[in-house]
């Protein structure tokens, strides 16, 4: 069986290290392939960013519907373009905060999001609500600073995520937390055993979830829309 992860923004750096986390999930079950946005920014940090990593995505239907992976892995907390790729690719795709907040979520479980965008704020909670979790969705907690600085001092990032789980455990009654962001994944691998709640971890999950769907069953091709020149 083979996956491929989609990463929606640019960095092949991020890619690789989110296949890496990916391939260590999979291991003895699957192959983990990575791809990168064509287009648009190196860390998604608001709507805008969001919607042009959705395109991106998209973009790539041809690409990936040639390269015939078993399943699909769309690996930034947006899910941007899942539902296109889902429109006309054959194989089950897989959205990590999908993923993510339904494991979170599991039996009702309240669960909230610690992340490092606030500007992405208000679409990781319509994102909540998109999945199903409206009601045991305690909503978002944020680090301080500026998410591109923080995302080239690994230790600080760490840090301050950590920070923001300890603050979400004392203002809500949460059961879980998630981790939300694809470039998030090393750091939130480095605070699995530091919080006093499970802490979920997006990539692993969406890795989980694809392998069970990739293994019930394969949905009938569908042809891809014609685009204009």
């Amino acid at each position: 069986m083979r996956l491929l992860l989609v990463n929606p923004n640019t960095s092949v750096a991020t890619t690789a290290a989110m296949v890496e986390i990916a391939r260590d999930e999979a291991a003895g079950c699957a192959v983990i392939d990575g791809l990168s946005a064509p287009s648009g920014a190196p860390l998604i940090t608001d709507e805008a960013a969001l919607e042009a990593a959705a395109r991106a995505v998209a973009s790539l239907s041809p690409e990936i519907l040639a390269d015939g992976p078993d399943g699909v892995i769309v690996a930034a907390f947006g899910d941007p373009g899942l539902d296109a790729l889902r429109a006309v690719l054959p194989m089950h795709v897989t959205g990590i905060a999908e993923a993510g907040m339904a494991e979170a979520g599991q039996g009702g479980r309240r669960f909230c999001v610690v992340t490092t965008t606030p500007d992405l704020k208000a679409a990781i909670e319509r994102t909540a609500r998109r999945h199903g979790h409206a009601e045991n969705f305690a909503g978002v907690w944020l680090t301080p600073g500026d998410p591109a600085a923080l995302m080239g001092d690994p230790t600080r990032l760490v840090e301050a995520l950590l920070e923001a789980c300890l603050q979400a455990m004392r203002e809500a009654d949460v059961a879980a937390i998630v981790i939300g962001g694809g470039p998030l994944a090393v750091a939130a691998r480095a605070l699995k055993d530091a919080v006093g709640v499970p802490l979920i971890e997006p990539v692993p999950c969406a890795v989980r979830l694809a392998l069970k769907r990739a293994e019930q069953y394969r949905k009938p091709p569908t042809d891809l829309p014609e685009t204009s020149p």
